[in-house]
C-alpha cells in the first residue's frame, strides 16, 4: 500500500479544482520546494524537499503535514460540498442523497448530541452492569461487536488463504487500547509514560460516565490489568506480516471445545447471526488458548469495566464534546502530537467516509471522475507493467522455473481504476436524521453483517477495500489486484502540466510500488490465483531471502526519532516495494522516451526531473509523537528514507546527479531486490 497515481482522472478533477478557489492546485513538481544550498548527492530528500518542509510546518490540528495531505484536504472540501447539498431535508433527494446527508446533518448536530448525553449508550451500558456470570460475556462481546467495539477480539470473513475463490469466518487478536501489543510490554521510559497517561485517560472516561474517583481509578487499572494480558498473548506486527503465521484453517468445534472452551461461542455465533460454520481461521490460536485462561482468572467485575471502556471507546466520536475532548488529550495530543482537535466538519465528512464510503463516494466519483480516464491510467498501468516483465526476465539471480511463474503472477494482476464497477447496496442501512450514536451504530452493524453474509461464498473480484474519494492505493495479494481509487488520481500524484518525466517519478513510481508488492516478502507467498503457495524454487527462495535482509538490515539503522531506530523487519515489504517501484517506473520512463533527449525544463535533464517528482512526492513533516507511533506500527518508512534510502542504491540516480564513490547517496553495498 502506498499512495495513488494516475493519468486520466486529473484532467477532470483539475478543472473542477481550477473553479474553487478554495481549493488550491499542488503542482507535481514545483522548483520553488527545492533547498539549492543541499548536495543532491549528499541528501536528495532535503535538496527536493527542503523549502517546502520550512515552508509548511505542521496545522495545529494534524501530527504531520506531507504533499498528499494538500490533495487530502481538497477532497475534504469537495466531499463537504457534496454532503452540505444533501444535507437539507429536500423530499426529491434519492435515497442514497438522503443517507448521506442525513447522515452528515446528525453528525453535525452538536447541540443534539450534547442534549442527549449518554442516553444512546444507557441500554447497552445496562447489560454490560446487569451481567450476572461469565457464561453471558459472550452475548455481551457479540453485541459490541456488532456495535463496532474492539472487545477481546475480532470477528470477519477473509478468501481462504490456501483456496482464493472461498470466503471463510476468521478469529484474530484484538481487544487493545493502545496501538499496537508492544505499547503494554517495553520498558524503556517514553513507554511507560505513555502507559501512565493511557491509565489516567482510562480513569477520566470511567468519571465522565459518573464514577467517583476511586472506583474510577480502580477501574481504569482493572481495563490495563486485562488489557496487558491480551497484548501479551498478542502475536508481534513483524510476525504477522508472515502469511503462514496468521493462517490456522480449524474446525470450529476445534475452537469452541480445546482452544477457547471458557467462551461461549455458540452464544457469539447466534448473537452475531451466524450459526452454520463448519471451519475458520483461527488467526493466533495461542491468543484464544491464553484468552481461555485470562476469561478464568478475571473477575466479572473486571470484564464490566472492560466492556464499558470498549463501548465507549467505539462510539466517542458521536458522543457529548466532554467526552471527544479528552479522547483527543490522549489519543492526539499524547498519541501523535497534534495540537488542536480538528473543525467538527472534517471529523464528520471522515465518518460518513468510513460508514457510507460507496454511497457518498458515487457522488464524489459523479462530479469528479469521468469514465474516459480510466482507458488513459489503464495506457500507463500497461507501459509499467511492461517494464516489469522485463525487469523479471533480465534478473540475474532468479532461474528460469520461477521467472516463468513469476510473469504469470504479474500477467494476471488485474487493474482497478477510480471506482468499482458495481456499487455497493446501501437499502438495508437505516439512516436517521438527528440520531448521530444510533447511525453510527447502525453503520457498523450494517459492515459486520456485510462481511459475515460473504462466509461459505464465492469471492466477489469485484469489491474494493478503499472508498473512491481515499486518498492512497493498494495491492491486493489474494486478489492479486493493484487498486487505485479516483480519490488519489489528482495532482501531485499526475499533474497534466507536467512531463512525463515528473509523471513517471511519481505516478509511474506509484503503479511500479503496488505491483512489486505482488513480489515482495508477503505478495512472494502468493501464486498467481492468490493461493498461499510455495512456487519458488530453494534455490531463488535462498537468494530472494539475501537480498531482502539487505534492505532490512539498511532502514534498520535509520533513526525514527530520539534514540528510536527504524524496524527494517516490519518495513522490508514497503521499503521493497518502493525500490522496485522506481526502478522499473524509471525503466517505463525511457522506453517512453524512445531514445530521444528532451532540452531541460527548469534547468534538469529528464532523468534528474523523474528523480526530483519522486523525492517531492515524499515531502512530509512529522510531530516527534507520531515519528514514534509510526515507527512501532507503520510498515512504511518516513518521507524522507522512502527516498534517501532508495536513491542511494540506483545508479540510475547516482548518473543522473553525478554522483561519486563516498558520497551518503553512493551506498558502498547497494541493496536490489527487484
Amino acid at each position: 500500500m502506498m499512495r495513488l497515481t494516475s493519468v486520466a482522472v486529473v484532467l477532470l478533477a483539475g478543472a473542477a479544482f481550477a473553479a474553487d478557489p478554495k481549493i488550491p492546485a499542488t503542482p507535481g513538481f514545483d522548483i520553488h520546494t527545492l533547498d539549492t544550498s543541499a548536495e543532491p548527492c549528499v541528501d536528495f530528500y532535503q535538496y527536493a524537499c527542503g523549502s517546502w518542509l520550512a515552508k509548511n510546518p505542521i496545522p495545529p490540528d494534524r501530527s504531520s503535514w506531507g504533499r498528499f495531505d494538500e490533495l487530502f484536504e481538497r477532497n475534504q472540501i469537495i466531499l463537504r460540498g457534496i454532503l452540505d447539498k444533501y444535507s437539507a431535508a429536500d423530499p426529491k433527494r434519492s435515497p442514497l442523497e438522503q443517507k448521506i446527508g442525513d447522515y452528515y446533518s446528525a453528525c453535525m448536530d452538536e447541540a443534539g448530541i450534547e442534549k442527549a448525553g449518554l442516553t444512546p449508550l444507557e441500554p447497552e451500558l445496562r447489560r454490560i452492569r446487569s451481567l450476572t456470570d461469565k457464561a453471558a460475556l459472550a452475548g455481551e462481546i457479540a453485541s459490541l461487536h456488532l456495535a463496532g467495539a474492539n472487545a477481546l477480539f475480532s470477528f470477519s470473513s477473509e478468501q481462504d488463504a490456501k483456496n482464493s475463490t472461498e470466503v471463510i469466518a476468521r478469529a484474530d487478536q484484538g481487544g487493545l487500547g493502545l496501538p499496537e501489543r508492544d505499547y503494554y510490554l517495553n520498558d524503556d521510559a517514553k513507554s511507560v509514560e505513555i502507559r501512565q497517561l493511557y491509565l489516567a485517560h482510562l480513569q477520566k472516561i470511567f468519571a465522565l460516565l459518573g464514577e467517583p474517583a476511586e472506583r474510577a481509578a480502580a477501574d481504569a487499572q482493572m481495563v490495563m490489568d486485562i488489557e496487558t494480558a491480551l497484548a501479551r498473548a498478542s502475536l508481534d506486527v513483524v510476525s504477522r506480516r508472515d502469511p503462514a503465521k496468521v493462517y490456522h484453517k480449524v474446525r470450529m468445534a476445534d475452537l469452541a471445545y480445546t482452544l477457547n472452551p471458557s467462551f461461549g461461542w455458540t452464544q457469539y455465533l447466534q448473537g452475531i447471526g451466524v450459526t452454520d460454520i463448519e471451519s475458520l481461521n483461527v488467526a493466533v490460536p495461542d491468543f484464544f488458548k491464553k484468552l481461555d485462561g485470562l476469561i478464568n482468572t478475571t473477575d466479572l467485575e473486571n470484564w464490566k469495566a472492560y466492556l464499558s471502556w470498549h463501548l465507549v471507546r467505539s462510539q466517542t466520536s458521536m458522543l457529548p464534546s466532554a467526552f471527544v475532548n479528552e479522547r483527543f488529550n490522549f489519543y492526539g495530543k499524547v498519541l501523535t502530537g497534534a495540537k488542536e482537535l480538528r473543525p467538527r466538519w472534517k471529523r464528520c465528512v471522515a465518518a460518513a467516509d468510513s460508514d457510507l464510503g460507496e454511497a457518498l463516494g458515487r457522488k464524489y466519483v459523479e462530479q469528479n471522475f469521468g469514465a474516459d480516464s480510466k482507458e488513459r491510467v489503464q495506457k500507463m498501468v500497461a507501459a509499467i507493467e511492461q517494464a516489469m516483465s522485463r525487469d523479471i526476465a533480465d534478473l540475474s539471480w532468479m532461474t528460469p522455473a520461477t521467472k516463468k511463474l513469476a510473469l504469470v503472477k504479474l500477467r494476471a494482476i488485474a487493474n482497478k481504476i477510480g471506482y468499482p464497477d458495481k456499487w455497493r447496496d446501501y437499502s438495508t442501512l437505516k439512516i436517521t436524521r438527528g440520531d448521530a450514536p444510533g447511525n453510527s451504530q447502525r453503520s457498523n452493524a450494517f459492515e459486520f453483517h456485510r462481511q459475515l453474509a460473504k462466509i461459505g461464498k464465492p469471492v466477489d473480484l469485484t469489491e474494493w477495500q478503499m472508498s473512491p474519494p481515499t486518498v492512497n492505493a493498494y495491492y491486493d495479494a489474494q486478489m492479486n489486484d493493484i487498486n487505485f481509487p479516483a480519490g488519489f488520481l489528482q495532482p501531485p500524484a499526475f499533474d497534466k502540466s507536467m512531463d512525463d518525466a515528473v509523471n513517471f517519478g511519481n505516478i509511474g513510481a506509484t503503479i511500479g510500488h503496488e505491483l512489486t508488492h505482488g513480489f515482495d516478502d508477503e505478495g512472494r507467498q502468493f501464486d498467481a490465483k492468490g493461493n498461499l503457495r510455495d512456487w519458488w524454487t530453494a534455490e531463488d527462495a535462498r537468494e530472494f531471502e539475501k537480498r531482502a535482509a539487505c534492505v532490512a538490515d539498511e532502514y534498520s539503522g535509520f533513526t525514527a526519532v530520539d534514540d528510536l531506530k527504524l524496524n527494517g523487519k516490519l518495513t522490508l515489504g514497503e521499503n521493497a516495494a518502493d525500490s522496485g517501484g522506481l526502478r522499473i517506473a524509471y525503466m517505463a520512463l525511457i522506453d517512453t522516451l524512445g531514445g530521444k533527449t528532451p532540452a531541460k525544463i527548469d534547468g534538469f535533464t529528464a532523468e534528474q526531473r523523474f528523480f526530483l517528482g519522486y523525492g517531492q512526492g515524499n515531502c512530509e513533516n512529522l510531530t516527534d509523537e507520531i515519528a514514534r507511533l509510526l515507527a512501532q506500527t507503520d510498515p512504511h518508512s518516513p518521507g524522507k528514507y522512502r527516498v534517501n534510502g532508495v536513491v542511494s542504491n540506483m545508479p540510475e540516480f547516482q548518473k543522473a546527479f553525478g554522483c561519486t564513490a563516498g558520497q551518503p547517496m553512493v551506498r558502498a553495498k547497494a541493496c536490489r531486490v527487484w
